[in-house]
């Protein structure tokens, strides 16, 4: 189990972020806006909670992330709607949760008896695709006469689940696929972004197209999401970023050993990864691009900006890319590391906007609050699960609610068949294998480190009951038993895990640290832009 106390920055200050903006119609916030605003939503892929320097990172850099929130309005107990991402990202099109809309994994999972893994249970069967009848976020606004653009990864499903079949007027580069295909520079794979320069960088290039959108906008109205490929694995960079995080690594002096065991996969435990340090601050750069055009186009002070991640940071599984301490686990993890995530939604014509705001929001409340935001009419019958958020920003209270979760799968980076509710300052996790519960003090126990469900057995059955109540009410999707599961299998390959993978980390880790690595001939981008 991994300890506490890797970032020396407060915990309980950081936990996540979030902001939100006015409404336009007849009220207090929307009388300071008579034009309708301008919606730029940007959405990191994989990026964790305390990725950013704002958030707590002393390692990675991000001036232009940290200026949004700086400006606008951070919620401390943000969440992703799942720990993984083609949920999270039908959460944030739907305002539903994931038990109600169906799309509990990531699109491309196996599931049901598709599944091969030697585990207790196979898990549940999942939607595909987003549903047909749903009225997604940029419908909502295009019916109300916003132009909608798309740019990034998508992984919403095949044709036709398509962005420009969910409501986008334009798409560039968003198809079924999750991560970036052929990489983070020029020639990548994509049927929607054709290639234009050799070793351009993918990142820079969906900021240039959105900034190419929003120039031609000319005063219209526009819905705008950014949805960058980046943080996802493969985790490239250019041998200049590496070497400057090289050099920061070494000054803040690396460590001897940078993972530890889970309960099933090593996970990470230092922010240290140059690479991946260089691809965060390169993805940085190009929200800076768009915010500037903002201001170069005098349209700054009427658009709505939202920034979040779709998911915790990678610190099993794939890359092993980042930690979230002290936040436990990461992307795929039933625990805060994999879901909680800076969420920050800056208004600008609202001066007295609080700078905080600690009540607990997820994915799903983006649907209502950017309507509400923007003065349209609520669609009653979509958004059911998603609260609207603009009362908190006029000094409003809003009621306690339950915040539910359904992932009854196997996460590639460590994660457990699991669903939870977060009520008040309780979380219970309610394992699928063994039908069990974990019950979690998040404001004393904030890193879950101490499971109380034993002290606290009618609190824990309370919660386990609304819990499996409302997964019944939706119609969610459960696993069902293997009958071909193998105990000893699946003990010795957690022992290979912690004898062979472990020790490899260590040494890809320290490699990725020496002078003189060098991923490849070319450094991915460097020699090409260079010769």
């Amino acid at each position: 189990m991994v300890k506490s106390g890797m970032l020396t920055v407060s915990l309980i200050l950081f936990l996540g972020m979030i902001s939100c903006g006015s409404k336009q119609e007849k009220n207090v916030i929307a009388d300071e806006n008579p034009v309708r605003p301008n919606i730029v939503f940007i959405l990191a892929d994989d990026l964790g909670v305390h990725d950013l320097s704002v958030s707590g990172s002393n390692y990675y850099e991000t001036p232009n992330i940290d200026r949004i929130a700086k400006e606008g309005t951070i919620f401390t107990q943000g969440y992703a709607a799942s720990q993984v991402c083609s949920p999270s990202r039908a959460s944030i099109m739907t305002g539903q949760s994931t038990a109600r809309h169906g799309v509990t994994d990531w699109i491309g999972a196996a599931s049901g008896t598709d599944w091969k893994g030697n585990n207790k249970i196979m898990p549940a069967s999942y939607n595909h695709k987003l549903d047909a009848n749903a009225i997604t976020l940029p419908e909502a606004f295009k019916e109300n006469g916003y132009i909608t653009f798309f740019a990034g990864k998508w992984h919403l499903g095949d044709t036709p689940s398509t962005p420009e079949n969910n409501g986008y007027d334009i798409n560039i580069g968003g198809w079924e696929v999750g991560s970036p295909k052929g990489g983070y520079f020029s020639p990548w794979v994509n049927p929607k972004l054709p290639n234009k320069e050799a070793g351009e960088n993918l990142s820079m290039r969906l900021a240039k197209e959105t900034n190419q959108f929003i120039e031609k906008q000319d005063g219209a109205p526009f819905f705008a999401m950014l949805s960058f490929y980046a943080v996802h694995g493969p985790i490239q960079t250019s041998e200049e970023a590496w070497s400057k995080y090289r050099d920061k690594a070494e000054e803040q002096g690396i460590a001897d050993a940078g993972f530890e065991m889970e309960r099933i996969l090593p996970i990470r435990t230092k922010q240290d990864n140059p690479v991946y340090a260089g691809l965060v601050e390169q993805m940085d750069k190009a929200v800076g691009i768009v915010l500037d055009k903002l201001e170069e186009l005098g349209i700054a002070d009427n658009t709505i900006i939202v920034f979040t991640s779709d998911n915790g940071g990678v610190a099993s599984g794939d890359a092993f890319s980042t930690s979230n301490l002290p936040l436990r686990g990461g992307k795929g993890y039933q625990w805060e590391g994999g879901i909680r995530e800076p969420y920050f939604i800056k208004v600008p014509y609202v001066k007295a906007a609080p700078k905080e705001i600690d009540y607990p929001v997820t994915g799903a409340d983006f649907y209502p609050t950017l309507l509400d935001l923007a003065g349209l009419p609520q669609k009653s019958n979509q958004s059911k699960d998603g609260v609207s958020l603009k009362p908190l920003f006029a000094g409003e209270k809003l009621s306690e609610r339950p915040l539910f979760w359904h992932y009854p799968h196997y996460g590639n980076q460590g994660g457990e068949p699991s669903s939870m509710i977060r009520k008040g300052d309780y979380k219970l996790i309610y394992y699928w294998e063994n039908n069990r519960s974990e019950l979690y003090n998040l404001s004393s126990d904030p890193s879950e480190q101490n499971d109380i469900a034993s002290a606290n057995v009618e609190l824990t059955a309370q919660l386990q009951e609304e819990l499996l109540k409302y997964l019944d009410e939706v119609g969610a999707n459960k696993p069902i038993a293997n009958p071909k599961f193998d105990a000893a299998k699946a003990k010795q390959l957690y022992q290979d895990r912690k004898n062979r993978l472990l020790p490899r980390l260590e040494a890809e880790r320290k490699n990725m640290l020496s002078k003189d690595y060098e991923p490849n001939a070319t450094w991915w981008d460097s020699k090409v832009t260079k010769d």
